[in-house]
């Protein structure tokens, strides 16, 4: 599948299913069920989250710990 298949057309949307990932690998118990569920969901063409889906969403998505990494400073390098 290519990339243009995967997304909405909803920045919202789009911008919450591209932490999705991070966010199958945190989950357990009945969060990782919905998260699971979303993305078999998303392969189906034209699928877009109910209301609720997309609040459980938001809130999956804010409670992702924050990634810290050693690039955590300037990307240009300054002689």
């Amino acid at each position: 599948m290519s990339a243009e298949q995967f997304y909405t057309g909803d920045p919202e949307v789009d911008h919450l299913l591209f932490s999705w990932r991070r966010v199958i690998a945190d989950a357990t118990g009945w969060s990782r069920g919905f998260a699971l569920s979303i993305q078999r969901a998303r392969k189906r063409p034209g699928w877009t989250p109910s209301t609720r889906q997309l609040s459980v969403m938001r809130q999956l998505v804010a409670e992702l710990p924050a990634v810290s990494g050693e690039g955590d400073g300037d990307l240009i390098d300054r002689d």
